[in-house]
This record gives C-alpha cells, sequence and structure tokens, in this order.
C-alpha cells in the first residue's frame, strides 16, 4: 500500500518506550525531550542524555543553533566542532528484517521489490546526536546476500561497520543476520540503504535522521522525503539491459506512471502531501516555519526540487551545518541531503499568482543531462502542499520561471559551514611545486571489456584512471574476500583490480584528491562522487575546464564541505580530507550503474594504524570471518544445487 499524507509514510521504529520529560534551565530533572519541534500527535520518539547530568535542552523556535546547555554556562551547540566532541545519549536497538516482495509506487506492478520490514521506503531510523546506534540485519531475500551502508555517517574508527560488500566485510548470507554498531558523531539527514550491486534500487533503501541543532529558527518539522527513480524491472536486469522502460519518479514511494504516457494497470497511489497551517489573519503573528528533510536515493537522477510560490531557505548540505541562504529550488545529486526551511506564507512570482484553493505542486524535475526523464509536461508534479487538509483537488499553481535545471551542485559560495575548517597543504603533493595531491580522471572504455585481458570484467566500463598510470583500470572487489581482511599484508599483494590506494600520513596531515573529467568521457551530465568515512573539504569545482595544476586557485578558509560532490562535465573537483580515519574506504560515483561498472576505487588511510585497530584475532574481524564463513557456505550450497539441477535458482 502506498502513502497518501505524511504522517501516514514511511514508517518509524521506536525502539524506547521513554516517557517525555519537560525540562527547565537548572531542573532537576533528566533532559529527555522530543526532537525540536516534532509533532507530538504523531512522534514519539525522544532524546535521552540521563547520563549528562546538570545539562538540559536550549533549542527554541528562534534559536535552533543551541542543543544542550549545561548550569555553568557551557554549551553544545552549532559550532561545537562534532569530529571531536559530542553529548552522551543512549544505545539505540532497531531491527530490519530484508525480505522479497511485491510493491505498487505507480500504477504498475513492480514484482522484483526487495524491502525493508516489508515498506518501501523503508523505516525511518531516528537517534540524538551523541547515541549508539546498533542495528540488526536480517537478510531473508531469497537469491541474494546483502550488506548496508550508512550513508555519510563518518565511520570513526569502525570501519567494519561501513557495510560494504568486498570492502569492510563479505555479503550478509540468506537466513543469517549481522549488528552493525556505530556513534552518531553527526547529526542531520542522511539514508541508509545496500551496497550490495545495484539492490538499494529494488526498494532497500530508507531515511537516517539523527536529530541535533540548525543553523536556522522553525517551528515545525516534517519527516523526510525521499526522491528516487523508479523502474518495473530489476535494477540487476537493467545493468545488463540499459533501456528504462515506464520509469517514473517517486517522492516517499508514490509516484503516477500516467504521467509518462502509460496506462496504469493498478490503482495509481495519491501523490505525497504535505499539509502547512495557514498564518492568522485575525492577529499579527508570523508565519510558521518548518524544517524539510531532502534525500536523492535514486539509480541514476539528479533532481532540481521546488515548491510552487515558495522559497527554500537551505540550512545543511550532507551533514555539513550551513549559513542560511534562500533560493526556490535546490539541486540534489545521488546521495547529497539538504535541510531546507519553507515559511507558511506563498509568495507571488513573475508568472505564478498565488492559487485561491492553497494548493501548491511540489515538483522534483530532473536536472539536464543527469538523469532521463521520458515524461511529457507536469512529469515533475511529485506532491501536493496543502493549506487545506480537507481538500482532494489537484493544485493549479505554476512553478517558478527562473529554476535553473543545469546539472551543477548548488553554487560554491553559498555552502559556507557553520563550522569553519581551515585545510592545511597537500601531504600528498607529487613535486615540490604542486600545490594539490594525486589526480584521477574518470575513464569511460566501452571496449577493453571485450578483450581477453577483461574477460573476468563483464561490466568494466569506467575508471578513475591515474594521471600518472595510463592503464584503464576499473575497480573490481571480490565479495568472498574484503579487503579489510588483509590490512596487515604487504600492499604488494592486493590484486591490481582491487585500485587500492595507500595514503599513510599522520592525522593532522591533509590528503587532496584531484578528479576530472573531460567532455568526451562520459555522456553523463555529472558524476556524484562519494567519499566514505570522511566529510571532505572541495577546495575549488570548475564546469567546463580542464584541469591545469599551474592556475589552481584553491579556498582553504573554509570552503564548501560535504560526502558527496558532483564532479561536473568537462571540469574538475579537487577535494581535501584529513588522514585521521584509519581504515579501507570506498569512493565512488554513486550512479549505481557506473559504480558497478568499475567508476570507484579505496583509500587505504594509515595501513599500519588500521591493522592495529583490526587485526586478524579483534573481536570484530572474528565476526567479520563468520559472515564470510556463512556467505561461502551459502555460495557452495547453490552451486550445489545448480549442480543437481534445482530450477528454482
Amino acid at each position: 500500500m502506498s502513502p497518501v499524507a505524511e504522517y501516514g509514510y514511511p514508517p518509524s521504529q521506536h525502539p524506547l518506550g521513554v516517557p517525555v520529560t519537560h525540562t527547565h534551565e537548572y531542573d532537576d530533572n533528566p533532559p529527555i525531550f522530543r526532537p525540536p519541534a516534532a509533532n507530538p500527535n504523531d512522534h514519539d520518539f525522544v532524546c535521552d542524555y540521563s547520563a549528562m547530568e546538570g545539562w538540559f535542552p536550549c533549542s527554541t523556535p528562534e534559536n535552533r543553533e543551541c542543543w544542550l546547555r549545561n548550569k555553568d554556562g557551557r554549551e553544545l551547540n552549532i559550532h561545537t566542532n562534532y569530529e571531536n566532541i559530542a553529548p552522551v545519549g543512549i544505545t539505540r536497538h532497531y531491527v530490519l528484517n530484508l525480505t522479497n516482495g511485491t510493491f505498487n509506487a505507480d500504477g504498475q506492478p513492480f514484482t522484483e521489490a526487495k524491502l525493508f520490514n516489508e515498506t518501501y521506503p523503508g523505516p525511518w531510523l531516528e537517534a540524538c546526536w551523541g547515541d549508539t546506534l546498533n542495528i540488526t540485519v536480517v537478510n531473508n531475500i531469497v537469491g541474494n546476500g546483502t550488506s548496508i551502508h550508512w550513508h555519510g555517517i563518518r565511520q570513526n574508527q569502525t570501519v567494519d561497520m561501513d557495510g560494504v560488500n568486498g570492502v569492510t566485510q563479505c555479503p550478509i548470507a540468506p537466513g543469517q543476520n549481522f549488528t552493525y554498531s556505530f556513534k552518531t558523531t553527526q547529526y542531520g539527514t542522511s539514508w541508509y540503504h545496500s551496497h550490495y550491486s545495484v539492490q538499494y534500487a529494488d526498494g532497500l533503501q530508507g531515511p537516517l535522521t539523527i536529530h541535533g541543532p540548525t543553523s536556522a529558527p522553525f517551528d515545525a518539522s516534517k519527516r523526510p522525503l525521499l526522491i528516487t527513480d523508479w523502474s518495473h524491472n530489476s535494477a540487476f536486469q537493467l545493468l545488463f539491459n540499459p533501456a528504462w522502460g515506464n520509469k517514473t519518479i517517486l517522492l516517499n514511494g508514490a509516484g503516477n506512471v500516467s504521467h509518462y504516457n502509460y496506462t496504469p494497470t493498478l490503482d495509481v497511489p495519491d501523490n505525497y502531501e504535505l499539509h502547512f497551517n495557514k498564518t492568522p489573519t485575525d492577529k499579527p503573528t508570523r508565519p510558521k516555519r518548518y524544517l524539510l528533510r531532502l534525500i536523492n536515493t535514486s539509480f541514476d537522477t539528479t533532481f532540481v526540487f521546488s515548491i510552487d510560490n515558495h522559497w527554500l531557505q537551505i540550512v545543511s548540505a550532507d551533514f555539513v551545518p550551513i549559513e542560511p541562504y534562500f533560493n526556490t529550488s535546490v539541486l540534489i545529486g545521488i546521495g547529497q541531503r539538504y535541510n531546507v526551511i519553507v515559511e507558511a506564507n506563498p509568495l507571488v512570482g513573475d508568472d505564478n499568482p498565488i492559487p485561491d484553493d492553497g494548493n501548491f505542486w511540489i515538483r522534483t524535475w530532473v536536472a539536464d543531462r543527469c538523469g532521463i526523464a521520458p515524461g511529457g509536461p507536469g512529469y515533475e508534479q511529485t506532491g501536493i502542499l496543502r493549506y487545506d487538509n480537507t481538500s482532494i483537488t489537484a493544485p493549479k499553481s505554476l512553478p517558478w520561471t527562473k529554476i535553473s535545471k543545469s546539472c551543477s551542485d548548488e553554487t560554491y559560495s553559498s555552502l559556507r559551514p557553520k563550522l569553519p575548517w581551515y585545510v592545511g597543504p597537500a601531504a600528498n603533493a607529487q613535486t615540490v611545486e604542486d600545490v594539490a595531491g594525486e589526480q584521477f580522471n574518470v575513464t569511460l572504455d566501452t571496449e577493453s571489456k571485450n578483450t581477453e585481458a577483461f574477460k573476468d570484467y563483464p561490466l568494466a566500463t569506467f575508471s578513475l584512471q591515474q594521471s600518472d598510470n595510463p592503464q584503464f583500470r576499473p575497480l573490481q572487489i571480490n565479495y568472498s574476500d574484503p579487503v579489510l581482511m588483509h590490512l596487515g599484508e604487504s600492499r604488494d599483494t592486493y590484486p591490481p583490480k582491487w585500485v587500492v590506494i595507500p595514503e599513510d600520513y599522520t592525522e593532522d596531515k591533509w590528503i587532496y584528491l584531484v578528479l576530472t573529467m573531460e567532455p568526451t568521457s562520459s555522456v553523463t551530465g555529472a558524476h556524484p562522487i562519494h567519499l566514505h568515512g570522511h566529510d571532505f573539504a572541495i577546495l575549488q569545482q570548475e564546469e567546463h575546464q580542464l584541469y591545469d595544476p599551474s592556475k589552481l586557485n584553491l579556498k582553504l578558509d573554509n570552503p564548501p564541505r560535504r560526502d558527496v560532490v558532483l564532479l561536473p562535465n568537462g571540469g574538475f573537483v579537487v577535494i581535501a580530507f584529513k588522514a585521521d580515519n584509519p581504515g579501507i574506504w570506498l569512493m565512488h560515483c554513486h550512479i549505481a550503474r557506473h559504480a558497478s561498472e568499475g567508476l570507484a576505487l579505496q583509500i587505504l588511510e594509515r595501513q599500519t594504524n588500521a591493522n592495529r585497530l583490526f587485526p586478524l584475532d579483534s573481536p570484530n574481524l572474528i565476526d567479520a570471518n563468520d559472515i564470510c564463513v556463512e556467505w561461502k557456505n551459502w555460495q557452495h550450497a547453490q552451486k550445489e544445487e545448480v549442480f543437481e539441477g534445482d530450477s528454482g535458482i
């Protein structure tokens, strides 16, 4: 069944039954409270800082920057360095049960769905800044292993919980389970998804919220909004047959296939709805302000999000709080997230008057050359904002007329982090004169995979090619042999197809990576590049400009920072991160097809320190080895069944 309104979907898991305690300044009660501006009729989740004696919540509608304050005046707030300091929360336990299923997202059946707890999107997982999450994943999918990645979570000193097949673990075999445990040192909006090939596009994705401070005032918050593209064939089939067929766009699991010139065969779900309260006219009050959490969870589409007649105040990019700024739209690459605040105050545009009925379209356009939009006019009308909760009519509102659909990140200068970074020089500079680090070029090669040398690379099309090594090297990992199990070995023994890039520096040093893409290297307008285990600074980002190390203009004083960046076609980006998180970290394009086609590499950060954290006889790696044994046993059983002629495999 599909959603009809914001408070019916997606579902939440509520692992705790802690009663809400109203705390006040210098109150002796422990700080236990609902997240700021949560709907009390819908939201029984609470933040629990019982271990923090003398602290109390300090977030107010006019100051969301404060989170906790101590009687002695100390604060944990938006200016706190969350890389080093966090509140002391509680441990929260969740269970995600993965099953096969059938789902009607848009009026056409999808019979190959793979679901968390029989829902799409998966349950809303929530934590509060400083909590520990224990999430048990039970794999009851027939015929597929799985692993779950907690997108954007820094996983500081917990690389074994990153959830990447062939990198940090073996897949969880059908009938088996695994518990992920990690601390929430950051706060904001993200998502969780399968990292087993392209499996997440078949339904294994859900929202993840870590409640904490916000850089602008608001009065009420809404549940996360997941925006995705949707096909009626399994994503595994699409890898070998790129024809998309009747693809649609979903907003929190609801779409309409008739927008794409197809006749529905099932009931079309209602549009996803947001409800705002009208500003009273009989007394001078300001409009109510709503916090929205926007997440792009697509297979291969970058979106432009807007609401007719409403400005967006953008307050965070990925997990990074930023200085607020206003726009009529926001572009969201795959894996990117934005928190935005919207006033319940419709505004007249150049050519879009305010309709009398109080209904407005929520629009999710496909960015130019960053996805396929086969629909006609109005295909982007995926949700409805209503001021009258009883209304059932379709909006007559018109879109903003000056929205750019260019596949480019939000304006570089607009993304100013609230907590400033000052980036040091590149420890991995290749020469004394060089101000940047290693260079990697997005390389497209559709011929090499047909040669004898690439017979084991059935999908090889892309690679991140080192500038000083002309060899085409798409990433190929071995699900049964994760790199994490080889930290104690010489890197010389690693297969070249693992594409492991060593970065051995002290924790106070900066690693720079230069990523480039020539105009002829891809039909894609931009590649959303995601680095695991880190936020990274974006020192320079240029469109339609070839990389020239002698002409760089790097911003080292509080540059934009996030965990997914759009690498523009015909341009380059220079990113930097501190070598402060030992482990093996995947960096990849988040277009799911491209990642499976080899557009990825692995950063081996401080190998010696990582091996000290995770020797083979450590409890964590013993658990990881058990998962590998179960996976190999399952694989062997499948081969035996196939050999015996079992037609069900």
